[in-house]
């Protein structure tokens, strides 16, 4: 999923937990924020490990800063 869907997916998900829509995404788009602020900061960046000790996933961290770049521009 490209970071511009799970964008859009995240605050979706949002809007349907609040029950409200009145066409502005604000409040879902800074409470999606404030959970992707939490994951990029618990996810380590891929720099400060050793090559074996790497995820299989070594983008992991920039996809989250993806996503959150497209939820600040919903």
């Amino acid at each position: 999923m490209t970071p511009k869907e799970k964008a859009k997916e995240l605050v979706d998900k949002y809007i349907e937990l609040s029950g409200i829509f009145i066409g502005d995404y604000e409040n879902e788009k800074e409470m999606c924020l404030i959970a992707i602020d939490l994951l990029i900061e618990c996810t380590p960046s891929m720099d400060i490990y050793p090559p074996n000790f790497q995820s299989k996933h070594p983008r992991v961290k920039e996809y989250w800063q993806d996503v959150k770049k497209e939820i600040e521009l919903l």
